[in-house]
């Protein structure tokens, strides 16, 4: 899966490691490793796109206005999913990994670079051992970007096709670190409702209302593969589970609470325009990839808190939501 080994290439991994920090609760982690896409990039995507401005608009304002007070190169007006989970347990942000953006080479040499960093957080090997039993391990989010950059030049039936591989490359990466290097608790996450997201409804409108979903105004079919993908990964990750009945493999639910939000925005405290970006160049869903967020054109809406989606990825406010239900599900696994 080309499109997965780039994303893999771009943040892996970041790490946030705190040894002398206690936990506040019932959590007992000393450190987060994040594998993931620009769902969960800390500012990897920054430095790795730093001279094409077009791929790296997060350096630049409006972009993290709500919490930083300017751009760290996370796609958001502020704080990510992993930043809240670092919070509540008690452990720094985690700060990207500078890695080298190589394509063409195979996973097994991009996970090679976390081999790499390792020297750096422990050493003797039974250290290290010791150090990763006490971390969090997070693999992913992966699969909107395999999916949402195939749907050019493919049919939704092509790109379905596409989902056990991509699934398949997930948890083998998950195997992986379990086998490895010793993981003792790994989240999974699953993806959001594709058909909802801004740029899909943007770029690849459908021409019959049947394509619509009556509940969301959200694209039917882009939905079902998110439906078919989260569904083959939690199969997958029960066999992981299986495999290993020592180590703590969850899943972290990516599409229900976005759904929630879309079908009921009034209930959480969002704009009844839910589709709409915040921050963009116009259209329907406020999203023109040659007036994207932190472009010239572009414009931000005065409340960002109200909105479930800040350029195409989601504000800070979403992904506190978000983070709250994967907390949950890291606490009672």
């Amino acid at each position: 899966m080309k499109l997965l080994r780039i994303v893999l290439v771009l943040l892996l991994p970041a790490v946030s490691s705190c040894l002398p920090c206690r936990r506040r609760d019932d959590y007992d982690y000393d450190s987060i490793f994040s594998f993931g896409d620009s769902f969960a990039d800390t500012g990897n995507g920054a430095v790795v796109f730093a001279e094409h401005s077009l791929f790296s608009p997060a350096t630049k304002p409006p972009y993290g206005m709500t919490f930083f007070g300017q751009p760290t190169g996370r796609n958001s007006n502020g704080r990510l999913i992993i930043d809240f989970i670092a919070e509540k347990l008690g452990l720094p942000f985690v700060p990207p990994y500078l890695a080298h953006f190589v394509l063409n080479t195979s996973s097994s040499v991009q996970l090679g670079w976390f081999d790499s960093l390792k020297p750096s957080l422990c050493s003797p090997a039974q250290e290290c051992k010791d150090f990763f039993h006490k971390s969090l391990f997070f693999m992913g989010e992966f699969g909107v970007n395999d999916y949402s950059f195939s749907v050019f030049g493919k049919t939704p039936l092509e790109v379905r096709s596409m989902v056990p591989d991509v699934v398949k490359t997930i948890s083998s990466a998950t195997e992986r670190i379990i086998k490895r290097d010793g993981a003792k608790a790994v989240v999974v996450p699953g993806i959001p409702p594709l058909g909802c997201m801004p740029p899909n409804l943007a770029m690849f409108p459908s021409t019959d209302p049947a394509g619509y979903e009556p509940g969301t105004g959200c694209l039917r079919q882009f939905n079902e593969i998110a439906v078919y993908h989260n569904t083959l990964l939690q199969d997958a990750i029960k066999n992981v589970q299986k495999n290993h009945p020592d180590v703590r493999v969850i899943y972290a639910d990516f599409f229900t609470p976005v759904i929630r939000i879309v079908q009921s925005p009034g209930t959480f405290g969002f704009t009844s325009d839910i589709l709409r970006c915040c921050c963009g160049g116009g259209g329907k869903y406020n999203f023109n990839m040659s007036a994207g967020c932190g472009m010239p054109g572009a414009t931000v809406c005065e409340d960002p808190s109200t909105h479930l989606f800040w350029d195409g990825h989601m504000t800070e406010a979403a992904y506190h939501f978000i983070a709250d239900g994967w907390l949950n599900s890291i606490n009672e696994s």
